[in-house]
């Protein structure tokens, strides 16, 4: 994935702006998406944009916080199977 950047109130080298995006990547553990960098004088401020993250669905099943029952041995499974869900 291709990172963009918008440089702001100046310019800056590609060598330079490559250096940020390693930074930014080495912090987060990921590559950004875009870079915003505003330059106000001798500091930069830089504004990441990062590739949305999937959302999983986490649940309480018979006490205990699952994403899915994947992981649940038989007898667990029954006691999911058996419990009395209410209604409002």
């Amino acid at each position: 994935m291709e990172c963009s950047v918008t440089v702001h109130n100046g310019t800056l080298l590609q060598e330079e702006q490559n250096l940020y995006i390693k930074r930014a990547t080495e912090n987060y553990g990921k590559q950004p998406t875009h870079m915003d960098i505003i330059i106000d004088g001798e500091y930069v401020n830089i504004d990441y944009t990062f590739a949305k993250e999937p959302f999983e669905r986490i649940r309480r099943i018979t006490g205990y916080l699952v994403g899915t029952m994947d992981r649940f041995n038989n007898g667990k499974r029954a006691e999911e199977r058996d419990r009395v869900k209410h209604s409002l």
